[in-house]
Order: structure tokens, then sequence, then C-alpha cells
């Protein structure tokens, strides 16, 4: 798995780390029960507080798609399965959002509007 972020940009890093784990998970390099590298190697690979991490993996976990347990660490939660059935529809609706000059950001505020 591999963590990416990029420092020039606007978005906090905690939320970077995050869509990174939500992109792996879409594109199935991450499947329910794989476990997440522990918060302190994250930190140390991609330069960042720890804490950041955790803070990471904790809105993953409040998304529903870690599990975090003491002891076993962040896991891939059963929960996030059809996110994979998902990234097909998603990826047509971006570029079909793009073709009609619609950015992801707008996509994204029409879908939660539309989540009843």
């Amino acid at each position: 798995m591999l963590i990416r972020i990029d420092a020039e940009s606007t978005l906090p890093l905690f939320a970077q780390i995050a869509a990174s784990v939500r992109a792996d998970v879409l594109a199935g390099r991450l499947r329910p029960g794989d476990r997440l590298p522990a918060a302190r190697e994250v930190a140390t690979a991609v330069d960042v507080n720890v804490h950041t991490v955790l803070r990471a993996y904790q809105e993953l976990r409040t998304e529903g798609l870690v599990d975090l347990r003491r002891g076993r660490g962040a896991v891939i939660s059963a929960s996030a399965a059809p996110l994979a059935e998902l990234a097909d529809g998603i990826a047509e609706l971006v570029r079909r959002g793009a073709r009609l000059g619609v950015s992801p950001a707008t996509l994204a505020a029409l879908i939660k509007e539309m989540t009843p």
C-alpha cells in the first residue's frame, strides 16, 4: 500500500491520507480484512506526525471503512467491499462530469444533497 500526499495541496494531510486509503479500496488494492500499516510506520514514511495518521484512520472508522481494534490495529472493514463494485460507475460519473464542465467537488456536493 502506498500512501500519497501532496505537500502543495490545500487539503489537510489527514484528509489526504484518508483519501489515499479510500482510493486503494476503490481500486481493489485493499480488501476487507487487509491490515493498514501501523500509524507510526505511515507517519515515518510520509514524514508527518503520528496523530495526523491516527486522525485519518479515525475518519475512515467514522465512515465505516476501517475497524480500529486494540492489538489488531486498523483493518479494512467488511462494509468496504461494495466500494470496489462502485469504482467503474464513479469513474464514469467523474469523466461525464468533466465533459460537461462539472468539477469533482460539485459532483460530490450533488451526491451529498441526494443522499437520504
